[in-house]
């Protein structure tokens, strides 16, 4: 019994040494050994992010501010790592996994409630992978909103979210669900057709939450019975969820791999393509004469390829990921190279969450320098998502998200694969270097 309360009482002296690592109020300090301005590329050595609450109040070297924060803040010591911004993922699917797409029966059997603790799971996973915020891109039932606001309130770990409630599709097209015969009379939440329809859901979606509106302007891969070379909506329909959308300040993401299907959401006014296959030379023209933000989901590829013969996937499905695949890298590196905006979007739950950060690499590969692929998910994020005086950068005022990894990211940019501390609004969520 003795030896029992020992070990009782140490079990509670490392809880008590774990929730002061994990403080999120008051001030607390973070002895940096290098802070990398993702603005610039420059990196700062022997620094101090001085946090209060869930902000940064000020950036600066350890000496200066050591002396200016109060006695008895939290000191955290990093200063044999690498620090840099929060990490920001424009596409996500977090109430999805890659078994668990709706490919027919699978993901007939999911229910609601159940997208959302799936949910709950991928978010954690994903927070651990470094990333502090994410934009949801599409779900069943508004699972993500459920998921957002369980998060916001505490119930449960993960990152920042936006989220769109269902996607917008024709009907038969890339989100609707297409595997039921004419007997079900069956189409999924968010199938709108024609002007009148898509405004009512551009302003149903807002009614139960949506930070964002994702519409499908082509058709998609991971579906039944469309084509990823078609357009879906009328320049007519995209304008007119634009505008709508606009006006209710909610962004618009156009999920978009046709060429005509990209020009036509780009001169409708969206904020961004999300993967943007087919793109040629006057749609990328088009994108920086607009401004248009490519959310290139590049890794994806390469997952895909690697482990297609065990998704479960239709013939028509695998198909179309064999045909869209090697077009999509050809004409994103051309693209990356002619100096479209990217920000950084995975559309992880088609591939595994947690490996968000292996899209860094890929875009390096197809064309990014290390410091353009960093921005794409950090500065350029924050601004796609409206979000640049909160996030994206280590600066006085924003949220206290961070990471460190060991060495350099701007010589390796694959070092972001291996996050070892992650913070999320003054919250230590994951630190190795206690080990």
């Amino acid at each position: 019994m003795k030896q029992f309360a020992v070990l009782a009482l140490l079990v509670l002296f490392a809880l008590s040494l774990g929730a002061q690592e994990r403080k999120t109020s008051g001030v607390v300090g973070v002895k940096a050994g290098k802070v990398l301005d993702v603005r610039t590329g420059s990196y700062s050595a022997n620094q101090m992010i001085w946090l209060e609450n869930d902000r940064i109040k000020a950036v600066g070297k350890f000496a200066d501010l050591a002396r200016q924060m109060p006695a008895g803040a939290l000191i955290i010591d990093l200063s044999n790592a690498t620090i840099l911004p929060g990490l920001v993922d424009c596409h996500v699917h977090l109430t999805g996994n890659p078994n668990q797409l709706d490919l027919g029966a699978a993901g007939l059997h999911i229910s609601y409630p159940r997208r959302a603790l799936i949910g709950a799971r991928n978010a954690r996973i994903t927070l651990e992978a470094g990333f502090t915020t994410v934009r949801n891109l599409a779900a069943d039932g508004y699972a993500d909103v459920a998921l957002r606001d369980a998060i916001n309130a505490g119930d449960v770990p993960g990152p920042r979210m936006l989220v769109s409630g269902p996607a917008l599709s024709i009907t038969g097209g890339h989100w609707d669900e297409n595997y039921l015969a004419p007997q079900f009379s069956f189409s999924k939440p968010g199938v709108a057709d024609g002007v009148d329809a898509v405004i009512k859901q551009v302003r149903e979606n807002i009614k139960y939450g949506a930070d964002v509106i994702k519409v499908m302007a082509t058709g998609g891969v991971v579906s039944e019975g469309d084509n990823p070379t078609f357009a879906q909506y009328s320049p007519a329909e995209l304008s007119a969820i634009v505008e709508v959308a606009h006006g209710l300040g909610r962004r618009v993401a156009a999920h978009a791999h046709a060429t005509a299907g990209i020009k036509n959401a780009v001169l409708a006014g969206v904020d961004s393509i999300e993967h943007g296959s087919y793109i040629d030379d006057e749609g990328i023209r088009l994108m920086k004469e607009h401004g248009t933000y490519l959310v290139p989901t590049v890794y994806l590829e390469d997952w895909v390829l690697d482990n297609l013969q065990t998704l479960g996937w239709t013939p028509n499905t695998m198909e179309k990921a064999r045909m869209v695949i090697p077009v999509a890298h050809t004409n994103l590196s051309r693209a990356f190279k002619s100096g479209v905006k990217v920000a950084l979007g995975t559309d992880a739950g088609v591939y595994p969450h947690g490996l968000n950060g292996h899209e860094f690499g890929k875009m390096v590969e197809m064309g990014l320098t290390p410091l353009q692929a960093i921005q794409a998910g950090t500065v350029n994020a924050a601004e796609l998502l409206g979000w640049a005086d909160r996030i994206g950068a280590l600066e006085a005022g924003k949220w206290a998200d961070m990471i460190a990894v060991d060495g350099d990211p701007l010589r390796d940019v694959t070092t972001l694969e291996h996050v070892k501390f992650v913070m999320k609004g003054g919250e230590v969520i994951k630190n190795e270097y206690l080990h």
